[in-house]
């Protein structure tokens, strides 16, 4: 066996069962692993040096495929159903098995890092991967140690990919041929099938997910956060597509993180060490900052180039509308080193509204806030799973449904914790549409999103006046510097009102009809921020 890279020298791939590997690449800088990915075909480099490689015929995340080993540990914490799929342990068991026996024989990537820049919430983890590149992305997506804590480093977790390998799903007890299974007793996650790399980051997110507020009583959440020079934090809740990475990339506000937060008695911390973007229709315009990251050591996924050229054609969807950037958060110019704040003063859902009825900002209630985190709606947007190739009206419970272990009571009641004891000011952003709903409308305005952002932040529209929407009962603020008034109230952009007010009433009796699973257990205060319409029957 010939090993390169640094490693501890006390690590041995042969306690996992993979065997007789030719060659072990063990923490290779990005640079090696660009070489390596480049020598075996699987990549290209695009004129501004980002690494481009196509992860087949998943570009997005499977979550039908996606499951939990259910055990002594498990089967009374998990919230089965839904997302939450069950597997036995022998399931887990002879998959592993197979996997590791796959791997064995061939050349390995092996990556050592780490998840929360807390260190008193530090998981390490070790990934192991059949390509270059998939490595690369542990390195950028997950905190990096350093080359002394290389030499000693001892994980918590083990994630293993190979994409390579597809079960019989008949055979081995899951739906198809590619699978991530998690394993909370003997902390393996196991990826099979798929090429996706998302997979490797949601599954530790899933991870944490679970650990943080059933060990730790820490909120772990699926948002974005940047700080302001004063210290003031803001959190960005909201699903793949709906503008976290975007929005939270403020030249005037260093950021955080992008996408998974955990939120202390003390502060919020970031779980990662990079961005994982969407770059679909991407521009220096709209999104300077990540634009200028798609440089030498990010990984562009599935994109397309113009014609002849190395030249990324960002509007090209032939692959997938779900193209990704992933680089390491120092690529954001004005990243926190540490990506660790204080407590948060402003928070926002981001929803992608399809309906095109909710106002582009509103202001919330305690119970509102709750309301929606339990609702989480959205439409999922083309691409960030397999399947969806137009926005779906959906509600993903906490913005983050595919990634919560637990009932959603939990993490709405930490939430719910937190608003009470502090003077937090929770806002309902529509990213989505305005005007119609999809195909009819027009998308919000990213420049008006951002400066009705602004004015929440610094305070301007704690100086406006407010209307009530008559059916949703959030404020909407009646004047806002940089934003046309008549944009405020949704009900104004539609060219027929009785058209607007019929599809408010079909998503307020949706939003009604979701939020029945919630209501035996939801407080009087919750309950009373549901829209005023009856459900239909």
């Amino acid at each position: 066996m010939n090993v390169v890279g640094p490693k501890n020298p006390n690590a041995n791939l042969e306690t996992l069962g993979i065997k007789n590997t030719p060659k072990q690449y063990w923490n290779l800088t990005p640079e090696e692993l660009v070489e390596e990915t480049i020598r075996r075909n699987q990549g290209t480099l695009s004129d501004t040096g980002a690494l481009a490689v196509d992860t087949g015929e998943f570009t997005g995340r499977a979550p039908k495929d996606k499951f939990i080993v259910k055990d002594e540990q498990t089967k009374d914490s998990v919230d089965w159903g839904g997302f939450n799929l069950p597997v036995e342990p022998a399931v887990f068991d002879n998959l592993y098995n197979k996997v590791v026996n796959y791997l064995s024989g061939k050349e390995v990537f092996v990556r050592d890092c780490y998840a929360c820049a807390d260190d008193a919430f530090r998981l390490n983890v070790r990934v192991v991967t059949e390509y270059p590149w998939a490595n690369m992305f542990a390195y950028n997506m997950f905190l990096r140690p350093d080359a002394e804590e290389l030499s000693t480093i001892q994980p918590d977790w083990h994630v293993i990919q190979a994409p390579g390998f597809k079960c019989d799903g008949a055979l081995d007890g899951v739906r198809q041929g590619n699978f991530a299974i998690l394993n909370f007793t003997k902390k393996i996650a196991i990826i099979g099938g798929t090429a996706y790399t998302g997979e490797i980051k949601k599954g530790i997110f899933t991870v944490l997910n679970y650990v943080l507020p059933h060990e730790k009583h820490v909120l772990a959440m699926h948002c974005s956060a940047n700080v302001g020079k004063g210290g003031d934090v803001a959190l960005f809740f909201g699903l793949s597509g709906t503008g976290k990475t975007t929005l939270s990339a403020d030249p005037n506000r260093p950021l955080i993180g992008d996408d998974e937060h955990g939120w202390t008695h003390t502060g919020v911390f970031n779980f990662e060490g990079g961005c994982y973007a969407k770059c679909i229709d991407l521009s220096a315009e709209k999104e300077p900052d990540i634009y200028k990251a798609i440089r030498h050591g990010a990984i562009l996924e599935n994109i397309g180039y113009y014609e002849g050229t190395r030249t990324v054609d960002f509007a090209n969807k032939e692959k997938t509308e779900n193209t990704r950037v992933s680089y390491p958060i120092h690529f954001i110019e004005n990243a926190l080193e540490k990506s660790v704040a204080g407590q948060p003063q402003n928070i926002f859902f981001l929803t992608y509204d399809a309906f095109g009825v909710l106002p582009p900002i509103s202001k919330l209630t305690v119970g509102q806030a709750m309301y929606y985190f339990l609702s989480g709606f959205t439409s999922k947007v083309a691409g960030t799973e397999a399947g969806v190739t137009e926005p779906q009206t959906t509600f993903s419970t906490c913005f983050g449904a595919p990634f919560l272990p637990l009932h959603p009571t939990k993490y709405a009641s930490l939430l719910g914790e937190k608003l009470r004891n502090a003077n937090i000011q929770v806002w309902l952003l529509n990213t989505g549409y305005t005007g119609g709903p999809y195909g009819v409308g027009k998308r919000m305005s990213l420049p008006h999103t951002r400066a009705l952002i602004t004015a929440a932040l610094n305070g301007d529209l704690e100086k406006v006046m407010y209307e009530i929407h008559p059916i949703f009962g959030v404020a909407m603020p009646t004047s806002c510097p940089n934003v046309p008034d008549e944009v405020l109230n949704p009900r104004n952009t539609w060219a027929d009102v009785a058209e607007y007010d019929a599809k408010a009433a079909e998503l307020a009796a949706a939003f009604n009809k979701n939020f029945s699973k919630y209501a035996d257990k939801a407080e009087q205060e919750i309950l009373n921020a549901a829209p005023k319409v009856q459900q239909e029957v």
